[in-house]
């Protein structure tokens, strides 16, 4: 029945589990509305015929509805509505919530092209390539424009925002090859914005991973000799470099220490108080947002002096410092706080040193 309703309304393929479950509720919203307008229809025909005009100068008759109609008529389509939302909330809430294990894939729209950045591997223009069977995790943004990340086949839809990392995850059933469009309008090249998902088998995407690690371009982005033998967080090594560059170890330490700002040791996923009330999550959303908007968080006991660096810094090395933030971790007093994102802290780090 799925793939008979599928070809019906001419949907793509189901490359996962949730899009199937997103056209369970299509079918089911498709099926009530088609049932819903066979009974309007049948009720306007019956209303034509039982109260037509007989006879020239004949009044209409006046119908005065009772309480019941009115039960009827407003109670019975908010209750198809409130079953609508039952069905389609925890579908939402399952695609905000990636698992703890997702593979972390960096996502960053330009026009007209997507770029992907994986920590610890390589950066792929245009091909995203993922594990079948592993959950994979979407950290997507802009670096010009608002664009949509769209995968048709996974039903699956976030829009890109300059400035901002929105997340959304994923998890392939089998391996081959789907498309990625961009699904908000960009400009002249908006139609040519397209790219492709390639599954891989586990043990394949693995050997790809290791191979493209060894790469020339990798391993000039490690600032090691030993980097292509190494290869350890490519992201944060670059993201050491840039926040060094960008200067911000004048005001925050690695360490511990309290400085002018916040400590990056621990950072990553902790709560943080702020001035007015109320806390946050040192997510990537937020450390992102702390980068080009630092007033609109300010975290207790600190002074609002942070600079913006909107337009400053562009999407690809405001991931990079996040994933340098990510390695600053005591596991020996905490543990990493997300079970498979563990990343090994970048050996040889000098907060003085600059590229």
């Amino acid at each position: 029945m799925n793939e008979l309703m599928r070809r019906m309304l001419f949907l793509p393929e189901q490359g996962s589990a949730y899009a199937r479950q997103v056209d369970r509720l299509h079918y089911f919203v498709i099926s009530m509305t088609m049932v819903g307008f066979v009974g309007v229809a049948a009720t306007v025909l019956w209303f034509v015929i039982r109260y037509r005009r007989r006879a020239e100068g004949e009044p209409t008759p006046t119908i005065e509805p009772r309480p019941i109609h009115e039960v009827l008529f407003v109670g019975g389509p908010l209750a198809l509505f409130l079953v609508w939302f039952a069905i389609g909330y925890p579908l939402y809430v399952r695609l905000q919530t990636p698992p703890r294990d997702a593979m972390d894939v960096y996502v960053m729209g330009k026009k007209w092209m997507w770029k992907f950045a994986y920590p610890g591997g390589p950066n792929d223009m245009d091909d995203l390539h993922v594990p079948a069977g592993r959950p994979v995790r979407l950290l997507i943004t802009s670096r010009d424009v608002i664009h949509s990340f769209y995968m048709p086949a996974f039903r699956l839809k976030q829009d890109a925002v300059p400035g901002r990392y929105a997340e959304t995850w994923f998890q392939a059933d089998k391996p081959g090859r789907y498309e990625i469009f961009c699904a908000e309008y960009c400009g002249l090249g908006h139609s040519a914005m397209l790219g492709t998902l390639v599954v891989m088998e586990p043990e394949k995407f693995d050997a790809w991973m290791t191979e493209a690690r060894r790469s020339p371009a990798v391993a000039a982005a490690q600032d090691t000799p030993d980097a292509a033998a190494n290869p350890v967080a490519t992201l944060a090594r670059q993201g050491r470099n840039l926040a060094v560059e960008y200067g911000c170890m004048k005001c925050h330490s690695v360490d511990g220490t309290r400085h002018i700002g916040p400590s990056w040791l621990d950072l990553y996923l902790r709560k943080e108080p702020l001035e007015g009330g109320g806390t946050v999550v040192a997510d990537e959303g937020y450390l992102t947002e702390s980068m080009m908007d630092p007033g609109a968080k300010v975290v207790k006991g600190f002074a609002p002096v942070m600079p913006t660096f909107q337009g400053r810094i562009p999407g690809p090395e405001v991931a990079a410092i996040v994933e340098f933030i990510k390695t600053l971790r005591t596991d020996a007093v905490h543990p990493a706080p997300t079970p498979g994102r563990a990343y090994e802290p970048v050996p040889g780090f000098d907060p003085t040193r600059s590229r």
